[in-house]
């Protein structure tokens, strides 16, 4: 053996445990689809009717205040000929697909009620939820948020989870799209606890182990700053033994939490953005997603307060995009067009460019940009996010970029699985 090979071998030994640690903290991203935005429903208002009722009343919305591209081009302030290419295609996703991750909300958005009261309305969306996901109308990604594990509404955060899961398994409705949102963690010891209640519970309901998985809501300047001056969100993670699969931000609960006046609260104020900056920090190379919160400012009433509200939704829906962050909450079925026609000329914007050096990088030729291999993974990781939410079809990629979705997906997957 050479001298340089002792050495190899010595610094492999040294640095197995580094390396085994590296690669249980930080798998990389998990390959899957991450939804545009959350909806959030109170549970008492869910019913199997519920997205059609979503995706027609935004439909009608984007008809009455954005009857047509060059009317939507002027709303939100785009080029005319990009609302030409994304005008069709929102609209075809509102009717298609309006709903893309939804949340039965039985936290903040039910509020607290009599024990009997909030069981009756647990097992209704249950089996509501359950019919839509047999007949194959749920949204691909779906779940409920329960009240918190702070002791007073422990004890009813988890009779909820336990009634949920119950009858959503007992009528054949939990599939592989079914995720739980913990709100309000306040220490890494709540999800530690959540990791034994979810165990407890896939015992109790025959439901395979290690399914089921949850996000974390990051509404506490606790989650932030721990009292050691360590950031709990990167410990909470890790104490969710691989069932964390997002951070979600509170854009009221948190901003109120830190002084921040009501009129104040915005998902742009800056102890937003060093919260959302910790979160991105936190969860980079985990498989964790990230998303942001929402804007209680809803496209309500006369053509311009409608039209106010959906530019400043879409302006923060783009500036969490540019930021990195790929998933947003909507609260209003108003608020569908507006998110999509951000997010479709997010993507859209930026595909002819992203397309060209794809294409550089893959098969040669004349570029103005010296891409690595990284960088051209974060390019692919981008064009396939607008296949993934409808902005791009795929056959536009194979023409622009010069190769068809399975590559595409491959070579975003370098970056989706990137160790950093």
């Amino acid at each position: 053996m050479s001298h340089l090979e002792e050495l190899v071998a010595r610094l492999d030994r040294d640095l197995a445990g580094a390396d085994a640690a590296l690669a249980a903290g930080y798998p990389g991203d998990r390959g899957v689809r991450q939804p545009v935005h959350t909806v959030y429903v109170p549970g008492d208002r869910y019913s199997d009717k519920m997205v059609a009722q979503w995706s027609a009343e935004s439909v009608a919305a984007l008809d009455e205040f954005g009857g047509s591209p060059a009317e939507v081009a002027e709303v939100f302030g785009l080029r005319v000929d990009l609302a030409d290419a994304i005008y069709d295609r929102v609209r075809a996703k509102l009717a298609a697909e309006p709903i893309e991750d939804l949340r039965i909300d039985f936290e903040d958005g039910y509020g607290a009620r009599p024990d009997a009261d909030e069981d009756d309305a647990v097992v209704a969306a249950a089996g509501a939820l359950a019919a839509t996901v047999r007949d194959g109308a749920a949204p691909p990604f779906h779940g409920i948020r329960i009240k918190s594990f702070e002791a007073p509404t422990r004890r009813r955060g988890l009779r909820t989870l336990d009634l949920f899961l119950g009858s959503l398994v007992r009528e054949g409705g939990l599939s592989d799209g079914f995720v739980i949102t913990l709100p309000k963690v306040t220490s890494v010891e709540q999800v530690t606890a959540m990791v034994t209640a979810l165990s407890a519970l896939e015992a109790t309901h025959g439901i395979e182990v290690g399914s089921l998985r949850f996000e974390i809501q990051v509404e506490t300047p606790q989650a932030i700053l721990g009292s050691d001056g360590t950031a709990l969100v990167a410990r909470m993670i890790a104490a969710g033994s691989g069932r964390v699969t997002g951070l979600h931000y509170g854009t009221y609960d948190y901003s109120a939490s830190l002084g921040v006046a009501a009129a104040y609260q915005s998902m742009e104020h800056p102890v937003a953005d060093h919260a959302k900056d910790v979160m991105q920090v936190a969860a980079a190379g985990t498989g964790v997603f990230v998303s942001d919160g929402s804007t209680n400012v809803l496209p309500v009433g006369d053509a311009s307060a409608v039209r106010a509200a959906w530019r400043l939704h879409s302006r923060l829906a783009t500036r969490s995009l540019a930021r990195g962050i790929y998933q947003g909450w909507d609260l209003h079925p108003a608020q569908l067009p507006s998110r999509y026609v951000a997010t479709y000329a997010f993507f859209r914007d930026g595909l002819e460019v992203a397309s060209a050096r794809l294409r550089a990088y893959v098969h040669g030729g004349d570029s103005s940009y010296l891409d690595e291999p990284a960088t051209a993974a974060a390019l692919a990781a981008f064009v396939l996010r607008g296949v993934e939410c409808g902005a791009v079809a795929a056959d536009e990629v194979e023409r622009l970029a010069g190769i068809d979705q399975a590559e595409l997906a491959e070579l975003a997957e370098l970056a989706r699985r990137r160790v950093v």
